[in-house]
């Protein structure tokens, strides 16, 4: 593959600029590919071949776009291998879970939004009226490092489903699995400028595709910060913004429920993938009375959690993903540290001689009030909090300026009555799957629109209604 490249319309092309960004690969700190570090000028050509696109493409039958899609997917699956050694370097993630998770869900998701586009309610008759579902437009997509793969995925297949066209950015850390899913796309033999990909820091080329006036939206996902200064740049231009942003997710413990099943649940949630999980559940709230046996049955799990070379199958935990994120989870450590919080396990890891690892760290003894418990760390980093009612659970698991995701443990009827009341966009019950097909996003500071499911599909529509006096 020649990350070299970009990919505007229809074709590999050099960036405009004539620069690049090295990648690091997290684990051994070694720069072992570059990719263009597009400019304004690459956004440009970008975007208007997305806009020469447009017409053609939305008016493309949609049973069209769906089989183009499959191709694309059965060219996806092939590259399985390819995909999961370049998460490993590129993002440090472990082995077995960059091809479970990484990878393979990927083609659920993809597959899903295939199976449910034939369904979708893009034309309602209504009594006096017929209300169609158009295409946006010109999307232009952001996506994180964290996942380098599965944000792409949320975003640029249902976009075009619907009958958009795409200018994707990726993250400029961990770039390379987008070029994977684009050489699909250009197997699978898409028309020119329906899907574009131009690679470069966020700032220039971010800025550029929010300027842009031929772009009519923007689906960024990201920390809540970036967040807002990506909305408050589009909206200049009155684009549409869907946002998927940060979390600060509580894990609920009720009397009577499973602990352990709860706390692996937990712990899987915080420390795979190094804890650099949107959804991750980085509150544990605990009966008070039981915090010894929690906290117990935790470190009874912790040795489970095997922290080493990513390449190895054994480990569950590699490195976080920069230096600048060792920086950072590294301070909220010392934060917690400060503000009195007990370390149950990990702390402050030494000083990185070979890749940005930081040991899973469980800190208890913690409150609402402390800053490791209110800010995303986006780390391996666990806070303990305890309550004595139900209705104090469920206060402490509001009392956060985020709603992305939760989870409650207990008895099913008062599970449901405390997850109800938990203002979240997910709320896992028990040890109740992931369900695909479900809308994905936040209330609060988490976010604005859904990805996933029909709700993620529509995310990309527009209503148009035609009063025809039901005829």
């Amino acid at each position: 593959m020649n990350f070299k490249m970009l990919y505007i319309d229809g074709a590999w092309t050099p960036s405009a600029s004539g620069a690049y960004i090295d990648v690091e690969n997290p684990a051994n700190q070694e720069r072992f590919a570059c990719v263009p570090a597009g400019n304004d000028a690459d956004v440009d050509k970008a975007a208007k071949a997305a806009a020469a696109a447009l017409p053609a493409w939305a008016a493309t039958p949609l049973s069209e776009r769906m089989e183009y899609m499959k191709k694309m997917l059965t060219y996806f699956k092939e590259m399985e291998p390819q995909l999961t050694d370049c998460i490993v370097k590129e993002l440090g993630a472990p082995v077995s879970f960059a091809a479970a998770s990484h990878v393979r869900y990927q083609y659920v998701r993809t597959q899903s939004y295939i199976d449910l586009a034939a369904g979708l309610p893009l034309v309602e008759t209504l009594p006096q009226s017929t209300v169609y579902r158009e295409p946006v437009g010109v999307v232009g997509c952001i996506t994180p490092w964290n996942y380098p793969l599965g944000q792409i995925i949320q975003k640029v297949v249902p976009a075009i489903l619907v009958g958009n066209t795409v200018v994707l950015k990726p993250s400029q850390h961990t770039p390379l699995a987008a070029y994977y899913l684009t050489e699909a796309f250009h197997k699978a033999g898409f028309p020119k400028g329906v899907f574009n990909l131009v690679t470069g820091r966020g700032s220039q080329i971010g800025n550029a595709m929010c300027d842009h006036p031929l772009i009519d939206m923007i689906s960024f996902t990201g920390s809540t910060e970036a967040g807002v200064g990506v909305a408050r740049r589009a909206l200049a231009t009155m684009k549409r913004i869907s946002m998927e942003l940060g979390g600060k997710s509580p894990c609920v413990i009720l009397k009577g429920a499973d602990y352990e099943g709860a706390a692996r649940m937990c712990l899987d949630s915080i420390f795979l993938n190094s804890g650099q999980t949107c959804t991750a559940l980085s509150r544990l709230v605990v009966p008070k009375d039981d915090k010894e046996t929690v906290e117990r049955l935790l470190l009874q799990l912790l040795p489970e959690y095997v922290v080493g070379d990513p390449t190895d199958p054994a480990v569950k935990v590699g490195p976080v993903a920069s230096e600048h994120q060792f920086q950072t989870v590294c301070s909220y450590i010392q934060k917690g540290i400060d503000e009195g919080a007990a370390l149950l396990a990990g702390g402050l890891p030494p000083a990185p001689e070979k890749g940005y690892y930081v040991y899973p760290t469980i800190f208890t003894d913690v409150t609402n009030d402390m800053i490791i418990a209110r800010e995303e760390i986006f780390g391996p980093v666990l806070c303990v909090l305890t309550y004595d009612t139900e209705e104090e659970a469920a206060t402490i698991a509001n009392d956060t300026p985020y709603g992305l995701n939760a989870a409650v443990w207990g008895p099913k009827e008062q599970a449901v009555a405390t997850a109800r009341r938990i203002r979240s966009g997910n709320v896992y019950i028990n040890d109740g799957p992931r369900d695909v097909t479900a809308p994905f996003g936040g209330f609060k500071h988490s976010g604005i629109g859904r990805e996933g499911g029909m709700d993620g599909m529509l995310e990309f529509t527009e209503p148009q209604a035609l009063f025809d006096c039901g005829l």
